[in-house]
C-alpha cells in the first residue's frame, strides 16, 4: 500500500522511497547511492567520505546566499527488528509501510521512521520550491544505531556549517538540547561441553511476548527483559533438579530491550517434570510483576530433538549466573532534570557459538564518570564469572545549553508557527549531536522530529498527523535562520 499520498506529500514520497531500499545498519550502500543519484539529478553538489557518510550541498533560495549555512542531519541506517513469523531479510527485503488510521506501520517489522522520516524531510526541503532557506548541507550519516560510528568517523573537513538541525527526534512539541553518552560491552564466556548422557531428554524453554523497545528512551518504564526472565527461570529450575544447557540465545540488537530468548536444556525424565513445574511457577511470578507494563509475557517449555553435546555443570552455572548477575535497567535518575534517566544499562543479547557464549550490553549516562563506573562494574561481574571482556571506546554526550541562540530562535519560531511553546529537554539516548559537536567545535545544535512510537520494534508507529506540523516548523525555522 502506497503512503506517498499522505501530507506533506514531498516528505512521504521520499520516505516511501527510503522504505523500498533495504538499509539496516552496516548495509546502507543502496540508500546512500539513491541519495547521491537524487542529488545529481537536481544538480546539487554531493560527496561521500571514507566512512560512507553522505553530504548534499543545496544552494540557497535566491536572495539568501549570504545567510549562514545550516546543516540538516539524519542517519540513513535503521534497526531491523521483525516478528519471528515475518520471515524478513533486512539486507534484501524492502520495508512494507501501510496506513492504519492516523498511523503508518510496517508489516511484521520495524518501520525505520527512526530516522528515515528525518532524512526524508531533509530531502523534501531540498526539493520544495516553497521552502525559503540559506545554503544547506544535508548530512546523512551511517551506522548510527550500532554505536554512532558514522558520526565518529565523520571527516572533519566535511561540513562548513556551524548550525545543525538534527531530525532524529521522536516527540512533537519537544526538542532535545542534550543527550547521554554511552559505550558497549562484549562479554565472552568460554564453556566446556560434553556428550549427551544416556536416558536424558531435551526441552526448549522460550520466552516471548514482551514489548521490547528502545534501550534508552524506554528503559525507565522497566519493561521485561527476556534474558533476565530466562535467567531467573533457569536458576529456579536448577534448584529443583539437575539440568544442563545445550544452547542459549536471545535478543539481537545492542540498543533494543530483548523481547525473546530461548534455551535448550537436557535432563532426566523425572527431573524434567520438576524443571517444567518450577519454570512455570516462576513465570507466573514474573508475569504478575510485569502485569501493568508488559502483560503479554509468554513462556513455553516444549520437547525438542536431543542435541549431540551440552555444557558441563560448571559452564551451565556460569552462563546462568551471568544472566542473573549482570545489571540491567536504570542505575540512577537525574537530580537536575526531573524525569530524566541519568545512568542505565541494557542487557541486550546472548548467543552461543560452539564453545563460546557472547553477551552484549549497552550502557548510557549523561555523566562520563558514572558511565565508566557502571562499565567497570559490568566488567567485574563478567571477570568474576571467568569471562573475558571487550569494551570499546565510549562516545560523548551533549551537554545542554539553554543559552544557545539556536534554542532561543527555535522556541520563538515554534510558538509562532504551531501556537504552542516547545519543551526543551535532554534525552537518555545517544544522539549524533554529541559526537558531531565534539568533532566540530562551536556547532550550535538542536534535535526535533514528529511523533514516533515504539521505535526499534515491530510495533513502531509514525503518527501521520504529526508530520505536517513538524515539516511546517522545519520550513519556518529555516526561513527565520536565513533572515537572520
Amino acid at each position: 500500500m502506497s503512503i506517498s499520498h499522505l501530507d506533506p506529500k514531498l516528505v512521504f514520497k521520499h520516505f516511501e522511497a527510503i522504505c523500498s531500499i533495504p538499509h539496516p545498519s552496516g548495509h546502507e550502500e543502496q540508500l546512500a547511492r539513491h541519495i547521491l543519484d537524487h542529488a545529481a539529478s537536481r544538480g546539487f553538489e554531493a560527496e561521500q567520505d571514507a566512512a560512507k557518510n553522505v553530504v548534499v550541498r543545496v544552494p540557497a533560495t535566491p536572495g539568501y546566499e549570504k545567510a549562514p549555512i545550516v546543516v540538516i542531519q539524519g542517519h540513513i541506517d535503521m534497526v531491523g527488528e521483525a516478528n519471528a513469523e515475518a520471515n524478513h531479510d533486512f539486507i534484501t527485503d524492502p520495508i512494507e509501510p501501510y496506513q492504519e488510521g492516523d498511523l503508518v506501520k510496517a508489516r511484521g517489522t520495524s518501520l525505520g521512521a527512526d530516522n528515515g522520516l528525518g532524512v526524508a524531510a531533509g530531502l523534501a526541503i531540498a526539493d520544495d520550491e516553497d521552502a525559503v532557506h540559506g545554503p544547506l548541507e544535508l548530512l546523512c550519516t551511517v551506522d548510527e544505531e550500532v554505536g554512532l560510528t558514522g558520526a565518529m568517523k565523520l571527516d572533519p573537513s566535511f561540513l562548513r556549517g556551524r548550525i545543525m538541525l538534527n531530525l532524529d527526534g521522536e516527540e512533537s512539541n519537544h526538542a532535545y538540547i542534550g543527550c547521554a553518552g554511552g559505550g558497549d560491552t562484549q562479554i565472552w564466556l568460554d564453556v566446556d561441553t560434553q556428550p549427551v548422557a544416556d536416558e536424558v531428554q531435551a526441552v526448549q524453554v522460550k520466552v516471548s511476548g514482551l514489548r521490547g523497545g528502545h534501550s534508552g528512551c524506554d528503559i525507565h518504564e522497566q519493561r521485561g527483559n527476556a534474558l533476565r526472565v530466562l535467567g531467573r527461570c533457569l536458576q529456579i529450575a536448577r534448584k529443583e533438579a539437575s539440568l544442563l544447557i545445550a544452547e542459549v540465545k536471545g535478543g539481537n540488537k545492542r540498543n533494543a530491550i530483548a523481547r525473546e530468548a530461548q534455551a535448550v536444556i537436557v535432563g532426566r525424565g523425572l527431573d524434567l517434570e520438576r524443571i517444567r513445574a518450577a519454570i512455570f511457577n516462576e513465570a507466573d511470578i514474573i508475569r504478575s510483576e510485569l502485569s501493568k507494563i508488559d502483560p503479554d509475557l509468554t513462556l513455553g517449555v516444549e520437547p525438542v530433538s536431543l542435541p549431540a553435546r551440552v555444557m558441563d555443570k560448571a559452564s551451565t552455572a556460569r552462563a546462568i549466573y551471568l544472566l542473573l548477575g549482570l545489571p540491567h535497567g536504570v542505575e540512577r535518575m537525574s537530580d537536575e532534570i526531573a524525569g530524566l534517566v541519568e545512568t542505565s544499562t541494557n542487557l541486550a543479547s546472548i548467543l552461543q557459538d560452539g564453545n563460546r557464549v557472547r553477551i552484549e550490553m549497552s550502557t548510557r549516562s549523561s555523566i562520563n564518570e558514572s558511565l565508566q563506573a557502571l562499565r567497570d562494574r559490568i566488567a567485574a561481574v563478567a571477570l568474576l564469572s571467568g569471562a573475558s571482556v571487550d569494551q570499546g571506546e565510549p562516545y560523548p554526550g551533549w551537554k545542554p545549553d539553554l543559552g544557545s541562540r539556536l534554542a532561543k530562535v527555535f522556541e520563538v519560531v515554534h510558538e509562532e508557527a504551531l501556537g504552542v511553546k516547545p519543551e526543551l529537554m535532554a534525552i537518555h539516548a545517544g544522539l549524533e549531536t554529541g559526537v558531531i559537536g565534539e568533532k566540530f567545535p562551536g556547532m550550535d545544535m538542536i534535535s526535533f522530529g514528529p511523533d514516533i512510537r515504539f521505535p526499534h520494534s515491530p510495533d513502531e508507529q509514525l503518527i501521520v498527523s504529526s508530520v505536517a506540523p513538524f515539516y511546517t516548523l522545519l520550513k519556518a525555522l529555516l526561513k527565520r535562520l536565513a533572515e537572520g
